[in-house]
């Protein structure tokens, strides 16, 4: 069992991968995390728009239920290349969770020249490799939301 937080602008306490966006780095899915001050940090950008941030803390274990996975360690090719394609929508069907490193600001900054074709995957990979990854765990369906997230509390940020 781990502790994982939500940051959203509203209390998250019975999630819904039907509400998920389009797009992201692992696909349509409820993106959790076990680090704190990273899902605290992803408050600000709410609370600077003039937003409530709410950080939603659950329980999580999967570990004794059998649930397809796929986790990247490192920011490598393969991941580039499956947040590539996600990020143009198309949708992840062959896992139910994915854990990585996240496309944040610096590393997305990096990742769209590559997507502009203004530096070669190579490159990237590269720059990629100084960056330590902030890690984030997809729920991508419903069946595993219900099954290993157990709502704890939301906080609200300011």
């Amino acid at each position: 069992m781990m502790t994982v937080y939500h940051t959203s602008y509203t209390e998250i306490s019975h999630p819904d991968v039907l509400y998920s966006r389009k797009y992201l780095d692992f696909g349509k899915g409820f993106y959790v995390t076990q680090l704190r001050e990273q899902a605290v940090r992803y408050g600000e950008k709410f609370i600077k728009s003039n937003r409530p941030a709410y950080l939603n803390e659950y329980q999580f274990d999967s570990d004794n239920l059998d649930f397809s996975r796929k986790r990247f360690d490192h920011y490598d090719t393969e991941w580039l290349d499956f947040v590539a394609d996600c990020r143009k929508g198309n949708p992840v069907t062959q896992y139910d969770i994915i854990e990585g490193g996240i496309a944040n600001d610096r590393v997305f900054n990096t990742v769209d020249l590559f997507f502009q074709g203004i530096i070669t995957k190579e490159d990237t990979i590269n720059r990629l490799r100084y960056e330590k990854p902030n890690w984030q765990i997809c729920l991508l369906t419903q069946r595993v939301i219900d099954s290993c997230l157990i709502f704890v509390k939301s906080e609200k940020l300011s």
